[in-house]
């Protein structure tokens, strides 16, 4: 029995995945561009708050020992400012991609119907469809907060450490110069992973236990495999990350007339470097799912898009 996904005409309108993650994550902001950059900028603003955290924790600690305690509690401010910010971002966030699914599973199922396509295929690609809005919800917010900690951690760490900060840099690009070839192997095995659970509901309907066994361990194989590389990647890290803190704690020993607030901010910095730096493989191998589901999936947000900016 053939399982395979039934092939659509050549036309624009009928061609599933014409529309490529990239141009449905773009349409999508371009329909509901209020409400993304509501979200996103307090998602902006809380980062920048947590760049900053470090440093005031720095100049805290400093006041403590001097017996300076307004300057020190300036320190509880920025705190109290980044958990409001926090509290507001996350009651929008909830609200905004809510909505955004709510409208966009509708035009999925639509264009599923329109080529042609098996209950089963429609009611996979309607899941996968959620994927664009928890990229929105969950990963955009990480990205930021992984690019504001990685950049802004390098700034301040050449500023307070600077061989130090060159350190952090370097690792930085080697991660760049990897990551490409991690996304393509990444993008293979969940194309080959989405391409199974397509065949699930018709699989689970129709097929004796041999052929559902051989479809469960494949899953399992290719989650498995998955998993294994995101263990190898952040093991990679890891080591990076103690090369990192060995480095930072020679220049800090070494160094005449040390503060403990400045070792405190150096410290905290090399740490949430470390921690942007470990998000890393996570988000890649979210866009390669994401690349291989808008092969896949064509709500034809692109319209609503244009006649959005009309």
């Amino acid at each position: 029995m053939n399982y395979e996904t039934p092939q659509a005409g050549p036309t624009r309108s009928q061609g599933p995945g014409q529309q490529s993650a990239l141009q449905t994550l773009t349409a999508l902001s371009k329909v509901h561009a209020g409400k993304l950059t509501l979200t996103f900028g307090l998602v902006l603003l809380e980062n920048s708050l947590m760049v900053a955290y470090p440093l005031f924790a720095g100049f805290a600690i400093n006041a403590i020992l001097e017996g300076n305690l307004f300057r020190a509690m300036l320190y509880a401010g920025v705190v109290m400012a980044f958990w409001v910010i926090g509290a507001i971002r996350r009651a929008v966030d909830t609200r905004t991609f809510t909505t955004i699914y709510a409208e966009l599973a509708v035009p999925v199922v639509l264009r599923q119907r329109s080529q042609q396509q098996s209950t089963s295929t429609a009611a996979a690609r309607v899941v996968l469809a959620r994927e664009f809005v928890d990229f929105f919800e969950d990963h955009i917010p990480i990205i930021a907060t992984a690019l504001i900690a990685l950049v802004g951690a390098v700034g301040m760490l050449l500023w307070l450490e600077p061989w130090l900060g060159a350190a952090c840099l370097l690792a930085l690009i080697l991660c760049a110069m990897l990551m490409p070839g991690f996304a393509r192997k990444n993008e293979e095995l969940h194309g080959r992973l989405n391409t199974r659970l397509e065949k699930e509901v018709r699989l689970v309907d129709s097929v004796g236990a041999s052929t559902l066994t051989r479809h469960y361990r494949t899953l399992a194989m290719l989650r498995v495999r998955l998993s294994d590389r995101e263990a190898t990647a952040y093991l990679i890290i890891g080591a990076a990350a103690a090369t990192l803190f060995a480095i930072a704690i020679y220049e800090l020993s070494t160094g005449i007339g040390v503060k403990a607030g400045h070792i405190y901010s150096v410290m905290t910095y090399l740490w949430n470097f470390v921690i942007g730096l470990d998000d890393a493989p996570s988000v890649v191998d979210k866009l390669a799912r994401l690349k291989d589901i808008g092969k896949r999936v064509d709500p034809g947000m692109d319209q609503k898009a244009e006649a959005a900016l009309d």
